[in-house]
């Protein structure tokens, strides 16, 4: 049987994808399907949640064994996780900001023998960044602040970033009191 799913976003309304995937897939298909479609990055953390209708998180699936009691995406079949109709499932992947992506169950149809599977059926509006930090948002991981983005190499100030004023000693005097043993 083939389960087909919505997901949207709440902070971008025209963002909407729409999968299907076999019932004997597992979340952790979903996990990798979604990662590729959305350019994430993949070493990144996330979870999936069961949910109540309400979007209130229930069970866990996480990536990997955390020790706390919690299921694995891999050990998660997909027809042992999705037991009813407009069933729903929360996709966190900014653990620190709290962003996910809303999952919603919309039914299923016959497979398609010539359909290769999981599949995007449907891909509207950007993707979400993946990381927030500080307010701004970050597809690649890299931290940046404005501040320091027209950082010129040449600049004397850059030292005032990482040494006060009484830290002028040279590194090439770190370490004459300290003894060497000799072997």
């Amino acid at each position: 049987m083939v389960y087909k799913f919505i997901v949207l976003s709440d902070e971008d309304e025209s963002f909407i994808r729409e999968f299907e995937f076999l019932d004997t897939h597992t979340l952790l298909d979903f996990h990798y399907m979604l990662q590729d479609e959305l350019e994430f990055d993949k070493s990144q953390m996330a979870s999936f949640f069961t949910t109540t209708d309400n979007w209130e998180k229930e069970e866990e699936f996480t990536l990997f064994d955390m020790g706390t009691g919690s299921s694995t995406m891999d050990a998660a079949v997909l027809e042992d996780v999705i037991y009813r109709k407009n069933q729903k499932l929360l996709y966190l992947f900014d653990f620190f900001n709290n962003r996910g992506l809303f999952v919603e169950y919309i039914g299923e149809a016959e497979e398609e023998r010539r359909k290769d599977l999981p599949v995007c059926t449907n891909a509207k509006g950007a993707s979400p960044k993946q990381v927030i930090f500080g307010g701004k948002s970050s597809r690649n991981i890299v931290v940046s602040d404005d501040e320091y983005d027209d950082y010129d190499a040449d600049d004397e100030d850059i030292d005032d970033l990482f040494l006060n004023e009484d830290d002028d000693d040279p590194l090439s005097d770190f370490g004459d009191d300290i003894e060497m043993e000799e072997d």
